[in-house]
């Protein structure tokens, strides 16, 4: 992990609970600061908590750059299985990339209880794939980042305001690679029903091949980054809940 300065807001957070722990992640190119409300209902109900900061986040986009899904996808299962250690069950739950990972957790190990994701990368896209390989062929390591996706008014996300391409392509690489099929725990798929990062369609697509009980919620007031957005609260209250349940 980089020893530069931490973006304000985008540290990680632990919180010792009950016995059920639950595990947060945060997107690409953002930051714990986006899932820490949803992270903080989860500790308020009464759970373990641990929501980390991946590698090349919440820093500076140049710390990014040598980091790819290895790195991430590496950070959180070590996450996990520290987290698991100290709790009788775990719930995963992610945004974005963080859903991807989600996804990737549950697919390696299926003793995790369940599921929540939000606006969760998981679907293969040849064309976005062949846009960022032609620009690094082209000589660029970054470009502009769509960041912030956000409806509401005055919410802002701490996040990078470049995309670099090498790590995003390997997170393109990786959602080619991901096994829904092996994901037999209960899911809770939450999308936004306008969103300009990942197609809407996406949590369809995810729904569709995960083997286990799955619940789509749309979200009509809310665009990607719908945990900081007008849906906010009600994504806390439907994670909660559904961890209840299962």
């Amino acid at each position: 992990m980089s020893d530069l300065a931490i973006l304000a807001g985008a540290e990680p957070l632990s919180v010792a609970g009950g016995p059920t722990g639950v595990l947060v992640i945060h997107g690409f190119t953002g930051s714990p600061q986006s899932m820490r409300p949803l992270a903080l209902a989860c500790a308020d109900a009464g759970h373990t908590v641990e929501m980390p900061r991946l590698p090349g986040h919440g820093t500076t986009v140049e710390d990014m750059l040598t980091t790819g899904w290895d790195d991430w996808s590496a950070h959180v299962d070590q996450a996990y299985l520290e987290l698991a250690s100290r709790c009788e069950r775990v719930v995963v739950t992610g945004l974005s990339m963080g859903g991807a990972l989600t996804l990737w957790l549950a697919s390696r190990h299926p003793e995790i209880a369940a599921i929540a994701i939000v606006n969760s990368a998981g679907k293969p896209d040849a064309e976005r794939k062949a846009g960022v390989v032609a620009a690094i062929e082209a000589g660029l390591e970054t470009v502009d980042a769509i960041g912030n996706d956000i409806a509401k008014e005055g919410a802002v996300e701490v996040a990078y305001d470049k995309t670099p391409l090498r790590p995003l392509l390997s997170l393109v690489e990786a959602t080619e690679k991901l096994d829904l099929g092996a994901i037999a725990c209960p899911s809770l798929i939450i999308y936004s029903e306008q969103d300009h990062v990942v197609p809407p369609e996406t949590a369809a697509y995810i729904a569709e091949r995960v083997t286990g009980a799955a619940t789509v919620v749309p979200l009509k007031d809310s665009f990607h980054v719908a945990t900081l957005d007008h849906d906010a609260d009600r994504i806390n209250e439907l994670v909660v809940d559904f961890i209840a349940e299962v």
